[in-house]
């Protein structure tokens, strides 16, 4: 089934129409740039205009960097604070905007649910952790394939750093900072570890853009887990988010327990 996929970042929107039953894309991929004052109102209408350059009916599946419940935002979008968007109900919100069924689930989760069944996690069994770095960190933890729902391990507090992972080893911060790849494998090394001393991971997979550079980095993270590059790079935002959509409306093995829907004008 093709679905709508899109992902709403914290610099740009992006989309492409999916085969979400094999993570393929099918159209190009379109982005706009998110409003710089990132308003829930601006961010739906950047949307409806997105959805329009597809001359697309059907659902769309939405993938959103902050805590989702039920299709409705909970907390402000991750590492960037803007005010505005406590218990905002995204789903009806775009579903109201675009005249289509909306799903909604935090951007992580979906990218990592696409990364899990069709990139670099498919066939990986046990503790299998994805992580998707950029603006900030989003994170997901599968047990034998299974999510746990708005797993937001880049708030976890870094004592050697007195930062938050986001606040010290995002993307954004490595080039805000001007690190080495070396320098910012280390402080991923800090992390990283500091994950494993909690959780266990059998599979460790790096996802988001940088994932492409991977060769650069690796080499400076030392843990006992499986460490894997992403398949999907910077799209498995928009794949997720479809995979979503589909599930909703015809269920699949990748229930996403934290999304949530409207059935559309």
């Amino acid at each position: 089934m093709e679905l709508l996929g899109i992902d709403i970042g914290g610099s740009g929107i992006k989309g492409a129409i999916v085969n979400a039953t094999t993570g393929e894309l099918v159209t190009e991929r379109l982005r706009l740039p998110s409003p710089p004052t990132f308003q829930p109102d601006e961010v739906v209408a950047t949307v409806a205009d997105l959805v329009k350059q597809f001359n697309y009916e059907g659902p769309i599946g939405v993938g959103f960097p902050a805590v989702v419940m039920h299709g409705r935002v909970m907390t402000p979008p991750t590492a960037l604070a803007f005010p505005g968007w406590d218990d905002v109900n995204l789903a009806e919100r775009i579903s109201a905007a675009t005249g289509h069924p909306t799903t909604v689930g935090n951007d992580a989760d979906v990218a990592c649910l696409a990364e899990m069944y069709f990139g670099a996690g498919k066939g990986q069994s046990g503790v299998v952790m994805v992580f998707t770095i950029g603006t900030g960190i989003g994170s997901a933890l599968f047990l034998d394939g299974r999510i746990v729902p708005n797993f937001e391990l880049g708030r976890v507090f870094l004592q050697d750093s007195k930062k938050t992972a986001e606040q010290w080893t995002s993307d954004r911060v490595r080039e805000e900072k001007g690190l080495s790849w070396e320098e910012w494998g280390g402080r991923l090394n800090l992390y990283f570890k500091h994950i494993e001393l909690l959780f266990w991971p059998d599979v460790i997979i790096i996802g988001g853009g940088v994932s492409k550079k991977h060769a650069k980095f690796f080499p400076y993270i030392n843990v006992r887990a499986q460490l894997l590059p992403a398949a999907f790079r910077n799209e498995a935002g928009i794949v997720g988010a479809a995979m979503a959509a589909l599930d909703v409306h015809e269920p699949q093995a990748w229930d996403l327990p934290g999304a949530g829907h409207s059935e559309g004008a």
